[in-house]
């Protein structure tokens, strides 16, 4: 490759590695699944390693690639988290033992799964668990002390005898099951599946809302000892059996091999059953044991020269295609599955892999009869990733004209991929309706899953949600596994629900685009549903937040025929149709604020409610367009730009004032 040309390619690698970065550790919602994004950094490394004039300071391989969020609070790291170097082949482990044996190491090696989440760290003084943050870039994270307490498995406070200050650094992750679960959550309210545990766990750990955290079922397995005061150590593993003897749950298989065959032969077994484990691993990490030979090796810019992670390679395997099923969602969504030949991907049996729209099985050409590539995404989820041959006499699959659960016309709308069904009666959307309406998120109606919906519209009981409300004991007793205390468990619960505030109906009616967030939103600045079911697209469009494509489907939902009817009947049962907030003072209204720093006697969340309760914007960024940032102590880069652009700054006793209220002690 000629210098020109390695310059263009390294310029377009260096695009695509940054846009998946800010896309992996930002949105949690990557394009490239890991091995494609390590085979990108691996070429930009070469170009870069063959025209070293080439090289950047900002290039994706001279820096840790994560960054701190706007969103929460930084921490400075006193201990520097750095990442690991990743290795392909065992020749590349040799390698990286040949370079410790070269540098007068006679290394032992620990040998650790490589858990695949979000790195944090946690730190205790005098036994009680006082902060935690992200790994960030290495040097700077982002403080999530509140959602990391939400956590059971993270200690909260430490057994007698701990250390006066301990740091550990550990692998927040989500559980295959929690996952999973998550995951037919979203679906059910069509919305945008997490596509990984381990986006999962990063999207569920940086929520501003620690309780949504807390719903998210995460775990943490913690693997180093960052800093400690009064104890000392001459081992990793020793720092893992002490950090064990603390309460942490630690890295569940780590063994001490004193050759680097023997740690290879480690690596192969984890590999070969890593399917079987109940969360995701995306390697195995040597590590030198001898915490003196570590600090003798030191580190590079970017890498210890202590330790490697090995990659797994994704398995990827052939099978035939024998039919394509569609499904109908709750919006009408006709979502193609491929059913084909069972294969053993990852350590299960798969058989199913969803081609989500008609785009996808155009792009890969896919027929009945095909022979397919299938693999697990993250090791998770199937997904075809291409056809290696047609079979005989064979024809490109076309998505049906008709709707498959109801038989009325399917369309096409503007700017979807996706075919839907616009049948109200449709039963598998009344099906899919129903589930969404007594969801956690919406009426929280406990009992009415599933299967329980799915025998209420078998048997006819429920065609629609205000159906529910008329439900009688007798009927429930007529399915399955109900007796007399389930069935009034249930009726319980349908009564409880007509008491939600309105945002929970709101929601719970399954109003495409808007989720549970918007749906508070529409509640509070309505009041009630009557006045929301005649709002114009124009009035919605103005709340902040809401936009002209939310406010078309609202209006289009109210607009839809059977609406109304279904409004009144819900009505008409007693279901609450009005918002029981509290009202939204306006001493702030149309302004934005940015509070930073550590106020005296109101937490970051508390001032920004206060903000919010005033009709004010709490904002997590500063710019132009901020009224106001609210500054205490050890206020940082926000306080500084705010300066920089002449915008006014207040302390808590100063928003108190702007909000004409007395501080409250």
């Amino acid at each position: 490759m000629e210098l020109e040309q390695a310059k263009q390619r390294a310029e377009e690698l260096r695009r695509v590695i940054e846009r998946n970065n800010r896309l992996y550790y930002m949105e949690n919602a990557p394009e490239l699944e890991d091995f494609e994004y390590d085979a990108l950094t691996r070429e930009l490394k070469a170009i870069e390693a063959e025209y070293p004039q080439l090289v950047t300071p900002s290039s994706p391989t001279q820096h840790v690639n994560e960054a701190a969020s706007s969103k929460f609070s930084k921490v400075a790291h006193t201990v520097k988290m750095e990442s690991l170097q990743d290795a392909f082949s065992f020749e590349e482990l040799r390698e990286f033992d040949a370079r410790v044996r070269e540098a007068g190491v006679e290394p032992q090696y620990v040998v650790e799964e490589k858990i695949d989440g979000l790195s944090v760290s946690l730190e205790y003084q005098d036994g009680r668990f006082v902060r935690g943050s992200t790994r960030g870039d290495g040097l700077v994270g982002e403080d999530v002390t509140e959602n990391l307490a939400t956590i059971r498995a993270i200690p909260k406070t430490l057994p007698p005898g701990a250390p006066e200050f301990l740091e550990v650094r550990g692998e927040v992750y989500m559980p295959h099951d929690a996952f999973f679960a998550l995951k037919e959550e979203q679906e059910l309210q069509d919305k945008v599946p997490f596509k990984n545990p381990r986006n999962a766990a990063a999207g569920s750990l940086r929520q501003k809302d620690a309780k949504i955290t807390a719903a998210r079922g995460l775990s943490i397995f913690v693997f180093n000892l960052q800093q400690v005061r009064g104890r000392s150590f001459a081992r990793h593993s020793e720092t893992l059996d002490f950090i064990k003897q603390m309460g942490f749950p630690v890295s569940p298989r780590y063994r001490v091999f004193t050759s680097i065959e023997d740690a290879l032969k480690e690596i192969e077994a984890i590999g070969q059953m890593r399917g079987t484990l109940a969360y995701d691993i995306d390697g195995a990490v040597i590590k030198v044991d001898d915490l003196a030979a570590r600090e003798a090796l030191g580190s590079t810019n970017k890498f210890p020269r202590w330790a490697i992670a090995f990659k797994y390679p994704p398995e990827v395997k052939e099978t035939v295609v024998r039919e394509v099923e569609v499904s109908v969602g709750r919006t009408g969504v006709l979502t193609p599955t491929a059913v084909f030949d069972p294969v053993f991907l990852a350590g299960t049996s798969v058989s199913r892999a969803s081609l989500h729209n008609e785009d996808i099985i155009r792009s890969l050409d896919l027929r009945i009869g095909d022979t397919i590539r299938v693999r697990k995404a993250g090791d998770i989820i199937p997904e075809v990733i291409g056809v290696s041959r047609h079979g005989d006499g064979t024809e490109p699959y076309r998505m049906p004209d008709t709707c498959p659960s109801c038989g009325a016309p399917v369309v096409h709308l503007q700017d979807e991929a996706a075919l839907r069904c616009v049948n109200p009666e449709c039963p598998a959307q009344s099906l899919r309706n129903l589930i969404h309406f007594a969801s956690r998120n919406a009426m929280a109606i406990d009992g009415l899953g599933e299967a329980v919906a799915v025998q209420l519209t078998e048997r006819g009981f429920v065609h629609t949600v205000a159906d529910l409300y008329n439900l009688t004991k007798e009927q429930l007793l007529q399915l399955d596994k109900f007796k007399d205390k389930s069935a009034q468990n249930l009726l319980d619960a349908i009564e409880a629900s007509k008491q939600n505030n309105l945002d929970k109906l709101v929601f719970g009616l399954g109003i495409r685009n808007i989720g549970d967030k918007a749906a508070a939103q529409l509640a509070e600045h309505f009041g009630a549903m009557q006045a929301l079911a005649a709002a114009s697209g124009e009035e919605i469009a103005a709340i902040d937040g809401i936009g002209a494509v939310m406010a078309q489907s609202v209006t289009e939902f109210f607009a839809r025929s059977g609406t109304a009817d279904l409004l009144a009947r819900l009505q008409a049962a007693g279901v609450n149709m009005e918002w029981h907030g509290e009202k939204k003072g306006t001493a702030l209204a149309g302004m934005t604020l940015v509070v930073t720093g550590t106020l005296p006697h109101l937490s970051r969340q508390e001032a920004e409610a206060l903000i919010v309760q005033n009709g004010g914007k709490a904002s997590g960024s500063v710019s132009k367009k901020t009224a106001y940032v609210v500054a205490g102590e050890a206020a940082g880069s926000k306080l500084t730009k705010a300066q920089t652009l002449g915008i006014p700054i207040l302390d808590e006793a100063g928003l108190y004032r702007l909000i004409g209220q007395q501080p409250q002690e």
